[in-house]
């Protein structure tokens, strides 16, 4: 028996509590996937799954199982990696999850160079400003904005990106700008459909607002393209908006106040599950973004 496939089949099947679909993910037959767990199981001399006709679970062995042989495929990955080292070695497909926007600028940057440096690699990029279910969806890494990521899965920080609140030069010139935040409730703010509450900072005291307008949306690039035609006012992470703030399409307001920084993630599901190429990207992204984007300096530079 090849007992790190076995492993495989097991730990897939111990996650999707499905043998059907763990077939599918590692590309063998259901009859296959069955017959690596019942070997397991007698080398073993323990169940380790409940089956039914309709259900699948771990039984309380197959629990302990389960985090001892996501061990041993997690130091197994990292030798692979190791021995892989000659990036001409990687081959494979990454599936990524990530925000709309993002995908568009900063991501497609770096994944264009990555696959310049890695001519058997393939990558799809899935945008979406939802967060993935990365089981359903069979996603690799799941790229996300959050300060509170899912205790539920990895987590890698690669960097903060801040944000800022922005206007076109057109709304402005028929709409003053607010000078305090309490002020943004008068005009029309273009609202992300994650976030109507908007949080300004100054001298460590917080100010909340609620806002509302003429827009709602779950695509940030939509919501840069409204404010830039001068629908409104919208609260934009800056690595997005930096581009139009320096072609002058867009205007940072309330420059005088503080916007959170929210922390860029690379989330996965366990590094047990990760192809060479997978680890090896995600290590990739983490030395390419080593500088925080925050907009303080840079408008700063803009004004001077």
């Amino acid at each position: 028996m090849d007992r790190i496939t076995a492993i495989k089949s097991f730990v897939e099947v111990a996650h999707l509590l499905s043998f059907t679909k763990a077939a599918d993910k590692l590309g063998l037959s259901r009859l296959q996937v069955s017959r690596h767990v019942q070997e397991l199981e007698q080398w073993l001399e323990q169940r380790l799954l409940h089956r039914t006709t309709r259900k699948v679970s771990l039984t309380q062995q197959g629990e302990q199982a389960l985090i001892r042989f996501e061990r041993i495929l997690d130091e197994t990955s990292a030798l692979i990696v190791q021995s892989h080292a000659d990036s001409s070695a990687l081959r494979g497909t990454i599936r990524i999850s990530s925000p709309i926007g993002f995908a568009q600028t900063m991501l497609i940057d770096a994944v264009s160079q990555f696959l310049a440096e890695n001519s058997n690699v393939k990558i799809d990029i899935h945008g979406s400003d939802s967060f993935s279910n990365l089981v359903e969806e069979r996603i690799d890494i799941a790229l996300r904005y959050t300060n509170t990521p899912d205790e539920s899965l990895i987590a890698r920080p690669l960097m903060k990106i801040g944000a800022c609140i922005c206007a076109s030069p057109s709304y402005l010139a028929t709409h003053p700008a607010p000078k305090t935040p309490t002020e943004l409730v008068d005009h029309a703010c273009l609202v992300h459909l994650s976030n109507d509450t908007w949080q300004c900072i100054k001298d460590d005291k917080v100010y909340e607002v609620n806002v509302s307008g003429p827009l709602v949306c779950n695509d940030v690039t939509t919501i840069i393209a409204a404010t830039i035609n001068g629908t409104g006012i919208s609260l934009l992470p800056y690595d997005i908006a930096r581009t139009y703030v320096k072609q002058g399409k867009l205007v940072p307001i309330l420059t005088d106040y503080n916007i959170n920084s929210s922390q860029l993630w690379a989330v996965y599901l366990s590094r047990s599950y990760q192809l060479p190429v997978v680890r090896a990207f995600i290590d990739y992204l983490a030395d390419l973004w080593q500088t925080d984007i925050e907009p303080c300096n840079t408008v700063k530079s803009l004004k001077s």
